[in-house]
């Protein structure tokens, strides 16, 4: 079994780009205030999910994994 993660949206930073939804479209949807969220916040790790918060123009999106918490993006310094 592989790893699963929490999918956050900090929604006072989201400016609803889309860029998210683009890159996952199975992950993420925006809301009718066009804010992110995920489709479901306790997902399977997935590279789609990944290049989605590695690609959000204003890094609202969080991923850790379950159980641990350890942060998967972005990465601690």
């Amino acid at each position: 079994m592989g790893d699963r993660w929490l999918i956050e949206v900090d929604r006072g930073l989201c400016i609803g780009s889309g860029m998210c939804v683009g890159h996952a479209p199975g992950g993420f949807r925006l809301d009718s205030a066009r804010q992110s969220r995920p489709l479901d916040p306790e997902a399977d790790a997935s590279e789609v999910v990944l290049a989605a918060a590695e690609n959000c123009p204003v890094e609202a999106i969080t991923l850790t994994l379950l159980g641990s918490g350890e942060p998967v993006f972005p990465p601690e310094e």
